[in-house]
């Protein structure tokens, strides 16, 4: 390893163990000598002088905590002597200058996606089946079962083969502890060859709650049906639920008034019966996987990439290794003329005025300044608070407060201008960096981020997070590589060579772009999308962090 710590900005009063640190090792950086106090763990930090109670500490330049006990330079920064702060936001005339990087190498490149009939380019062609309502996700459970078996979509069945072996132990008189799970030799051949999915969105909305709940999920719906990677959609509705048809079918109308995908849409209240509606729905959707199996991949550029950057399962190295790495992928595309969404809106907090002083112009801004501001009110009065945002496995590597976590998120989304801010469901139709409001939970802002028209996400953890999206690929990106070894079956990047000083932030950045390019082509298939990792969940406004 190049160097035991980091300091990540010259205002910095704290400095990063990029290795396990012992009590009363002392380290040499800049000119000074640090006696550390305690045993410090990797990715955690230590201070860097002697502080007092209401003292601020700063980490990426920003305030991210005030000290809430004595420290002594070399203490380890914890939950107990630091507590979350952060600057007041506001918007300020600033001339933000953005220097792009150097994009000579991707210049002229393309990938090979599926053309849509409005210029939009898909990275994936899926066959997506949407309920109205959650009292149709079993019909979806069985249609999902008959066609993924019989059409090449399941994932290898090794585990039902495992149980099927416990069995036989267990009748045997045998010990369980030696059967083992085996790798699967069986490789199912797609029935479709330019389907690349089938695809359900299973939900738990659509009836009871608030109306306001439907009329979100509508849209969200409706958002995900226009998908450039979605080639068909089927539609299972109840019948008496609260999101009618007819308002799905207005918001899908409003998203895109030229939709012309293969649309078929049923309801079981006016259906013979459940065996017909199941084997009608079937029948209607083999019809259209043999209509979306016709289009083929073609030469595109890559500014018809739309690239969402999400990170879920963080911890200390987030911010220093795999954030800023796709934060400069994300650059990269943007020079190029492609689309960048940001979203997770609690994990902004602490950098409210860097993105604002960043915002293309004061209307931009103050949408932002609007939506963080209503989102907190929303929080408050339910009596949290956007400093509760860090889990358990977040402080335990190193996120102390929600500022440390949110100023390492942020490194994701780049340097470039925020050309627009998008509410929830909003499409992004300008390249560019784009702010998408969701929640910070994983799954809601991937759900959310997909909804806006990301066509590949970029997900970066230090922990492990086995997450993904029905109908955008998710490429994972590890933050160091004990991850990438430990859990290789879900990582399909490593950015430990960051950390280790074998690559800069730079290098790291051109590659994540190389692999977005040969994902985006079909040519490689992130693990999210081989294990069948099709997470899916709306957000109905309330709090959630």
């Amino acid at each position: 390893m190049a160097h035991k710590v980091l300091k990540v900005n010259s205002k910095d009063n704290v400095i990063v163990a990029l290795s396990n640190l012992t009590k009363g090792e002392t380290i040499s950086f800049e000119g000074h000598d640090y006696v550390m106090q305690e045993n410090i763990p990797a990715k955690h930090k230590f201070y860097m002088q002697d502080m007092q109670p209401a003292d601020e500490v700063i980490m990426y330049g920003v305030l991210v905590g005030k000290i809430q006990e004595p420290v002594k330079a070399g203490n380890r920064m914890s939950t107990e002597n630091l507590k979350h702060a952060a600057e007041p936001y506001g918007y300020r005339e600033v001339d933000y200058e953005w220097h792009a990087p150097d994009i000579s190498a991707f210049a002229g490149k393309t990938f090979n996606g599926y053309r849509r009939s409005d210029g939009r380019v898909g990275t994936a062609n899926y066959w997506l089946f949407i309920p109205t309502v959650f009292c149709e996700n079993r019909n979806l459970d069985v249609i999902r079962e008959a066609m993924h078996n019989e059409l090449g979509y399941a994932v290898t069945d090794k585990y039902k083969q495992f149980t099927h072996q416990l069995l036989e132990a267990h009748n045997r008189g045998e010990t369980l502890d030696t059967i083992d799970l085996m790798p699967s030799s069986v490789t199912q051949s797609r029935a479709f060859k330019n389907v690349d999915g089938i695809k359900f969105l299973n939900h738990q909305g659509g009836c009871g709650g608030i109306r306001q709940d439907a009329a979100v999920l509508s849209k969200l719906l409706a958002a995900y049906a226009d998908h450039p990677n979605v080639g068909g959609v089927t539609v299972l509705s109840l019948g008496c639920q609260n999101l009618q048809v007819h308002d799905f079918m207005a918001d899908l109308r409003a998203h895109n008034p030229n939709f012309d995908k293969p649309l078929h849409i049923f309801e079981q209240q006016q259906s013979q019966s459940e065996e017909q509606l199941i084997a009608t729905a079937i029948r209607s959707t083999f019809e259209g996987l043999t209509q979306i199996n016709k289009l083929e991949r073609k030469p595109a550029p890559l500014s018809k990439i739309s690239l969402g950057v999400k990170c879920g399962g963080s911890d200390g190295f987030s911010g220093i290794s795999a954030n800023p790495a796709v934060g400069y992928c994300a650059d990269l595309l943007v020079g190029l003329g492609g689309q960048v969404l940001l979203a997770e809106f609690p994990e902004l907090c602490g950098v409210e005025q860097e993105i604002i002083d960043r915002s293309v112009n004061k209307p931009t801004a103050e949408k932002f300044i609007h939506l963080m501001r209503s989102y907190d009110r929303i929080v408050t009065n339910a009596g949290s608070s956007f400093s509760m945002n860090p889990s358990p496995g977040n402080i335990k590597d190193g996120l102390i407060t929600d500022a440390i976590k949110s100023a390492g998120a942020a490194k994701k989304g780049g340097t470039s201008p925020v050309v627009d801010v998008l509410d929830y469901t909003e499409p992004a139709t300008k390249p560019g960096l784009n702010l998408v409001c969701t929640p910070g939970n994983d799954v809601e802002a991937t759900t959310g981020k997909a909804a806006s028209g990301a066509t590949l996400i970029l997900f970066t953890t230090g922990l492990g997070t086995p997450t993904g999206n029905p109908v955008c690929p998710v490429i994972k990106v590890s933050t160091n590589s004990n991850l990438t070894k430990r859990m290789s079956d879900i990582i399909d990047i490593d950015c430990g060579p960051v950390i280790e000083g074998e690559k800069s932030i730079q290098q790291m950045g051109a590659e994540i772009l190389e692999y977005c390019i040969k994902a985006a082509s079909g040519e490689v298939t992130p693990k999210a999308v081989l294990l069948n990792q099709d997470d899916f969940i709306p957000w109905k406004r309330g709090v959630s962090l």
